[in-house]
């Protein structure tokens, strides 16, 4: 992991969330604002609400579908402690101008990477770009372990704070490192050492790193390929890729007219074998994100999120399979 992020300070997790409790505890504190975007998964949210935080959502990008750098500033007040920047199917935010808008206020950057292992912004590593970073390597990911997690921590005393955490508020890793006589109590935390035998099947996964994201690179390009016909005709959208960023191409989605299309062709491909979802359902329209929603629109988030379709995507799915999917999609809307 180190020899992929060019950095240290890693620790592994039991899961992506106990990684974003951990960069929870080292940024915010009861009464303290968030930014985040709606269109995410829970946890990118909770790991900072359960500590008394709240969240201020934000809208999404056309294009990417990550946060809308553009609708930040406004978002900023006194209480705003951080800002988190996660990294849609692997594909990175706009982090150059997210920074500008947080370093200058002293708010921290959480990249939640969840997805984005393997992709990159301006050539920079995907978890190396914020001040703190949040993986998974959950079953649905590119690299898993069934279950798992890592942050990245890239201020040296932050980090050593994060190990406490890490170790149930203890400061026992600097005993095991002679630092201290004994280990005692010292901070908020919680058990989040993953398990030995999970981090060993991940440790043969990181090995091939490269090789996975090729393969799922080659089955998104042939997707790409064999459904731009239906974007050329305006009955879909297919994901971008922004010049300055590199994709770990964790999923490929489609983007429909209409809702009554996304479930139409959802059905369709129901009915030949092929499994299809979506995702996500805004965290502002749920019944607790309603709650600590400000009533602010987000126009794009809710309209996209109706129109998203996520297609069969995995490093042993063959070229015929993703043939067959594509000639589905295309009989659905009679295309050639």
């Amino acid at each position: 992991m180190e020899q992929h992020l060019g950095r240290g300070n890693i620790l592994f997790t039991p899961s992506c969330t106990a990684a974003l409790e951990i960069a929870a505890m080292l940024t915010v504190k009861p009464g303290d604002e968030v930014i985040v975007p709606s269109f995410t998964f829970v946890t990118s949210v909770s790991a900072f609400t359960n500590l008394g935080a709240k969240p201020v959502f934000c809208d999404i990008r056309e294009d990417t579908l990550n946060i809308d750098e553009s609708k930040i500033q406004e978002l900023v007040g006194p209480r705003t402690r951080a800002i988190v920047a996660v990294h849609y199917g692997g594909i990175s935010c706009a982090m150059d101008e997210i920074r500008e808008i947080a370093d200058p206020a002293g708010i921290a950057v959480v990249e939640d990477a969840a997805q984005a292992l393997s992709g990159a912004y301006k050539n920079r590593p995907l978890g190396t770009v914020g001040d703190i970073a949040c993986f998974s390597f959950h079953s649905t990911k590119n690299y898993h372990c069934g279950e798992g997690g890592a942050v990245v921590v890239d201020d040296p005393e932050l980090f050593h704070r994060a190990e406490v955490h890490r170790e149930k508020g203890t400061n026992r890793k600097a005993f095991f490192r002679g630092q201290v006589d004994k280990y005692t109590w010292v901070d908020r935390g919680s058990s989040y050492v993953p398990s030995e035998l999970n981090m060993a099947f991940l440790s043969s996964q990181l090995e091939h790193v490269n090789e996975i994201r090729a393969k799922r690179k080659s089955i998104f390009d042939r997707y790409a390929r064999s459904l731009k016909v239906l974007e050329d005709g305006g009955h879909i959208r297919l994901p971008i890729v922004p010049d300055e960023c590199e994709s770990s191409y964790h999923l490929f989605y489609l983007l429909l007219r209409d809702s009554e299309s996304r479930d139409g062709l959802m059905k369709h491909l129901s009915d030949k074998g092929i499994g299809t979802t979506f995702h996500y359902v805004p965290l502002h329209s749920s019944p607790v994100g309603a709650e600590l929603h400000d009533g602010r629109a987000l126009p794009v988030t809710d309209r996209l999120h109706s129109q998203l379709l996520r297609l069969p995507m995995y490093p042993d799915l063959e070229e015929h399979d993703v043939d067959l999917v594509c000639q589905s999609i295309l009989e659905f809307f009679d295309a050639p």
